[in-house]
């Protein structure tokens, strides 16, 4: 196997082409394929870099898509356009290129028609894929995929654009024309081709995690029952603009797909807070955002380079997603210049990388997947070792920024759940102890308590369970809140299906009156399961130079006569 890649230059390019046709002419060769990759979206320039190529070398196979960016040498290329010219010379290599039109409509065909071509080409060891992503769930078309014969390596990219903002990215073929909406499948084989594949993240999840609480396929519209928009302003004040892509491909969600620690970024965000996903994510699933450690990531890339050592690769094709781009700035050569040291280099920057693990396939974000290929038996002569250890890590500012943003944030939001009930959202009995201590202290002539219980609540949980129950005291709390919200006053859940309100600076008629409205408002509510149910409340005010555990016990009785005497209705001590 042999690699020519090289810099477009129109004015030698047909002279560089007709040198390879002369070299072909004059070698053993039994597939020769060209890979394009550009960024720009021109089609008339793609039309004329595949119409020499068709020209000069009329059996070659080409295939290309446009990019957010080019990898030449294992290094960005500093130019638009680049080519890639592999040159098989095994007898037995084979390659071929098929391009489906691709959309929701056609899925399944194409799962038909690739089917039916490895069933009449056995020799088929792997599809190297090149798609066009946007708008577009791929997780149909990825468990499509998922059920080819099982020892095929699947493995490819999504086309892109240099505006990272853009839905404009197109794919084309020696067996297609130049489109926005295909896929190209490169097939490879033959008894003396090898081909291994792996990826690389890097990433790691960051705080806690986060319930997906509404979503309907693309589309994620809760977490932990808010906006799904709202963890992104919350913990990294990026704001829902034309640039919420761009911003948000480097913290995308961590978690587990298919026995995978998956990592998925959103490609828009819409004025309701739902975010558009590349890929579906189900509902009752946990999810972590997710930050680049440059150290780990360098940690990654060694022990690949490791594994990938032994292989002895001949050539090395990347799709690496274009947030590890952002994330790199100028030095996304650290990445990719480990494995330029042990065979040709090339790939492009992607909008979402795909991969075969074990039986599934899967459409990967902020990720580097890397298929290294070789023909024959491996080399005796040994792989120059590439040196980590002088590599420096300088870091990328926008991210610390926004890591600093997420570490407050973070620290704020442990600081609510140490004093927060996990269930209603008021305070822990802990924390409501220590505000009624404070209010005694502080207002001993003005603080009060009114102390309230369901009635008969084992029944509702022994009737309709638990779950039922819950939502009876989350609704409580609702009403608690809504009702406290205009008057100095603090809720809390005291244990169980108790809650404690403490108040200060209302009179003693005005508590009575409280007291009375949470009890009609919620006699008067029909839950959805468990229909109508009340409470029953006590109320005590706070006498000369007591302390706060004997109002405790004073309020305490006094919510037992009510529950004596009859149940919902409030008893004043």
């Amino acid at each position: 196997m042999r690699q020519l890649q090289f810099e477009y230059r129109e004015k030698t390019f047909e002279k560089e082409i007709r040198r390879i046709s002369r070299w072909c002419n004059k070698s053993m060769v039994s597939a020769v394929v060209f890979d394009i990759y550009t960024t720009l979206i021109d089609i008339d320039k793609i039309n004329a870099i595949t119409k020499v190529i068709a020209h000069e070398l009329p059996d070659a196979i080409y295939r290309g898509c446009t990019t957010n960016g080019n990898i030449l040498n294992g290094d960005l290329s500093g130019d638009s356009t680049c080519i890639i010219c592999t040159i098989f010379e095994y007898p037995d290599t084979k390659a071929d290129v098929l391009q489906f039109e691709f959309t929701q409509k056609t899925e399944k065909s194409i799962l038909s028609d690739l089917k039916a071509y490895i069933k009449e080409n056995p020799w088929v060891k792997a599809i190297d894929m090149l798609v066009t992503i946007r708008g577009m769930s791929m997780t149909e078309f990825c468990e499509d995929l998922s059920e080819l014969r099982e020892d095929i390596r699947i493995y490819g990219g999504g086309a892109l654009s240099a505006d990272i903002n853009s839905d404009t990215a197109y794919v084309f073929s020696s067996k297609g024309k130049c489109a926005d909406d295909s896929v190209v499948c490169l097939m490879l084989g033959g008894e003396d081709l090898n081909i291994v594949t792996t990826h690389i993240t890097g990433w790691k999840p960051l705080g806690r995690e986060l319930h997906v609480t509404k979503a309907d396929g693309r589309l994620l519209y809760e977490l932990d029952n808010k906006p799904a928009y709202d963890t992104y302003y919350q913990f990294l004040r990026i704001n829902n603009d034309e640039h919420f892509f761009e911003n948000t491909l480097e913290f995308p969600f961590f978690y587990e797909h298919n026995g995978l620690n998956i990592l998925r970024a959103p490609t828009a965000c819409l004025s309701d807070g739902a975010l558009v996903m590349t890929a579906d994510m189900e509902e009752n699933v946990k999810a972590r955002i997710a930050y680049g450690d440059p150290r780990t990531i360098l940690d990654s890339i060694r022990d690949s380079c490791i594994e990938l050592k032994e292989f002895q690769p001949e050539a090395i094709r990347i799709y690496s997603c274009a947030a590890r781009r952002t994330f790199w700035g100028s030095e996304i050569f650290k990445e990719t210049q480990p494995m330029q040291s042990m065979a040709p280099t090339s790939g492009f920057y992607t909008s979402g990388e795909f991969l075969r693990t074990g039986k599934n396939v899967n459409l990967h974000n902020v990720t580097l997947v890397v298929a290294a290929l070789r023909e024959g038996q491996k080399r005796e002569d040994k792989i120059v070792e590439y040196d980590f250890e002088h590599e420096s890590i300088i870091g990328n500012v926008s991210m610390i920024t926004r890591l600093a943003n997420f570490i407050e944030a973070a620290t704020n939001e442990l600081e609510v759940m140490a004093v927060t009930d996990g269930l209603t959202g008021l305070f822990n009995r802990r924390e409501i102890q220590k505000r009624i201590v404070d209010s005694i202290e502080h207002h001993p002539e003005h603080a009060a308590l009114i102390m309230i219980d369901t009635d008969n609540f084992k029944m509702v949980n022994d009737r309709f369970g638990h779950s039922v129950g819950d939502a009876v005291l989350q609704e409580l709390a609702d009403m608690i809140r809504k009702d406290i919200s205009d008057i100095a006053a603090q809720a809390g859940r005291w244990g169980g299906e108790e809650f404690m309100i403490s108040v200060t600076g209302c009179s003693e008629n005005e508590v009575k009156q409280l007291a009375e409205r949470i009890r009609l408002d919620f006699a008067g509510h029909e839950f959805k399961t468990a229909g109508h149910q009340t409470i029953s409340l006590g109320v005590a005010f706070a006498r000369a130079d007591e302390t706060a555990h004997s109002l405790w016990k004073r309020v305490d009785q006094a919510l037992y006569m009510a529950k004596e005497d009859g149940k919902n209705k409030v008893v004043v001590m």
